[in-house]
């Protein structure tokens, strides 16, 4: 595929060689280097290379030749898919993502390459982010894809109207102002948009941003499920114009029973697509159904089992269990601006109450990696290891006292089981936990469809979250004062102030002592119980080749195919 390779680049930027010194003096592992210099422009291969490792490392390798032909049928939920900026979930785009593009991709190896773009380049002081994009792509409808569509898409993530999480992703261009509105206290409620001049079309292919302040994730932000790029015609609704720059165009679409995708009788400028179809059925989520589905033949691959159908997978003949490490997680969070949970006492005493290292083997049979209540993963290349805490009850009963409550206190937790019952288990020994200090939590238990309806607006919820390739970037989308998903209602300046300090920063050491205190901030605020981070698995047919799991479950079939 062409899309996972660009030119040999002009202009290599001054950090590169800054990486390359902390790799020497084993500052930096050898996976977080190919990561940083892709980041700062260098090719995929040649940051491979530059490792030390052989360029193949990145890419699905293929021990037959490969044909074409065929129909992939997977078993996922089917959700309603009419506008991507907002898409909240990674099943929504794995539809769409077949259909419109991204500037940027990120592999299964967390390594970001060109996709749209076919290379970028960074200011010395990462402040001037110039993208250019690719001359040979072609939307469906005959149009040539430019830099007028990516103006387009940013202005519309950046738009507050929009309501897209980007806005959050992309802080730096972004700036404050008064809505007009105002809050309970009468103050002024203050809003986010898009900076004057901070989007800049330099040519039909070519654009340039300009962030109030140093960022280094900027192509890799470019691949998060909501910053698929849509036709600048775009008016909302994709399920029904479903044109893009992708191989596959939308043939039938119902939501929660089926997708399906049919390549467009055209060339597709990224190359040779094995796959004639591809048809999404919906099982329900995370379900035994959707096992049944593929031993009964009815589907070729499931998106995801539920850790207790793990044997019953294992069972299933001629087929292959597929693992991804993760920084994928459930978190307990509050909602800091209601009673109990505006209390930080409160919060806390729920907080020591907790004993992470249960969880693990109860919750899922040994696999994962204990929680620390700040949202970022020992995977994640900027985590910094913080003190452990530890349980203590007689610590959450004083501050329980403190708080108003010496008697103790009843709370009620939602929680939808959007990616199987493990999230229900984990609820259930946290129940376990709180009873020693005299904290009642009882269970609403709903469907998943219901919780995704409420996620954001619970006083107190169980919110699975993906995987991203950088902890900066699910704190920026979940953690910063004012964006859309901020679920917790969190709001502290020190700590949007150091974060931003963060995610500036390329210098290993430097960067996770900024991290230190990013998380001291927020684990110290207590504004969720985070016990486990969990792997990802799914089931496929032995006769499908060239899949690999991916962190985030991207579905990414460019080469896939049925032998």
């Amino acid at each position: 595929m062409t899309m996972m390779t660009h030119e040999k680049p002009e202009y290599i930027h001054p950090l590169v060689d800054e990486a390359k010194t902390q790799l020497k003096q084993g500052k930096m592992d050898r996976r977080e280097f190919i990561r940083v210099i892709a980041l700062l422009g260098i090719a995929a291969p040649t940051a491979y290379s530059m490792a030390g490792l052989s360029p193949e490392l990145g890419r699905s390798a293929q021990a037959q030749t490969p044909k074409s032909g065929g129909t992939l049928r997977v078993s996922m939920v089917v959700q309603d898919i009419s506008e991507p900026a907002q898409y909240d979930w990674s099943e929504k785009s794995n539809i769409a993502r077949h259909i419109c593009e991204y500037l940027t991709i990120t592999g299964p190896d967390n390594v970001t390459r060109p996709y749209l773009a076919e290379s970028w380049r960074a200011s010395e002081d990462l402040t001037v982010w110039t993208f250019n994009l690719r001359k040979d792509v072609t939307w469906h409808n005959g149009d040539i894809f430019n830099a007028d569509d990516v103006v387009f898409n940013m202005t519309r993530w950046l738009d507050p109207a929009t309501g897209s999480s980007n806005i959050g992703l992309f802080a730096a261009l972004v700036e404050e102002y008064d809505s007009g509105e105002k809050d309970e206290n009468g103050q002024a409620k203050m809003a986010k948009r898009m900076r004057p001049n901070a989007v800049e079309k330099v040519d039909s292919h070519t654009v340039r941003f300009h962030c109030k302040r140093p960022v280094l994730a900027m192509p890799e932000n470019f691949y998060n499920y909501p910053t698929m790029i849509v036709h600048r015609d775009f008016t909302g609704d994709l399920s029904k114009a479903p044109v893009g720059t992708g191989p596959y165009t939308l043939d039938q679409f119902k939501v929660g029973e089926i997708a399906t995708l049919k390549r467009v009788d055209k060339p597709y400028w990224g190359g040779e697509i094995y796959l004639d179809e591809i048809h999404y059925i919906d099982h329900g989520n995370a379900s035994a159904a959707q096992l049944a589905a593929l031993a009964s033949g009815q589907v070729d691959m499931i998106y995801e089992f539920d850790i207790t159908a793990l044997k019953m997978a294992q069972s299933i003949p001629n087929t292959k269990i597929y693992e991804a490490s993760t920084a994928q997680t459930a978190v307990a969070r509050f909602n800091t601006e209601v009673a109990p949970f505006d209390n930080k006492k409160v919060r806390q005493a729920i907080q020591a109450c907790i004993d992470v290292a249960p969880y693990k083997n109860i919750v899922y049979q040994g696999y994962g990696q204990e929680g620390e209540h700040h949202h970022v993963a020992q995977i994640h290349p900027e985590y910094f290891a913080l003190p452990k805490m530890k349980k203590d009850v007689a610590k959450a009963k004083a501050l329980l006292a403190e708080a108003g409550y010496p008697d103790g206190l009843d709370i009620t937790i939602d929680v939808g089981n959007t990616s199987g019952t493990w999230q229900q288990t984990m609820c259930e020994v946290m129940k376990e936990q709180l009873a020693e200090a005299g904290i009642s939590l009882q269970l609403n238990v709903m469907p998943a469809a219901k919780y995704w309806e409420i996620w954001d607006k619970t006083d107190f919820g169980l919110t699975q979250w993906t995987h991203r390739p950088l902890g900066i970037m699910v704190l920026s989308l979940a953690y910063r004062s004012g964006v859309p998903w901020n679920e917790t209602k969190y709001a502290n300046p020190d700590f949007d102030k150091a974060l931003e300090k963060a995610e500036a920063l390329i210098n290993v050491d430097a960067r996770r002592e900024a991290m230190a205190e990013v998380q001291s901030i927020l684990q110290q605020d207590a504004v969720m119980v985070q016990p486990l981070w969990r792997p990802v698995f799914f089931l496929a047919s032995e006769k499908i080749q060239g899949l690999q799991a991916h962190p985030t479950q991207y579905h990414q079939f460019a080469d896939v195919w049925i032998a």
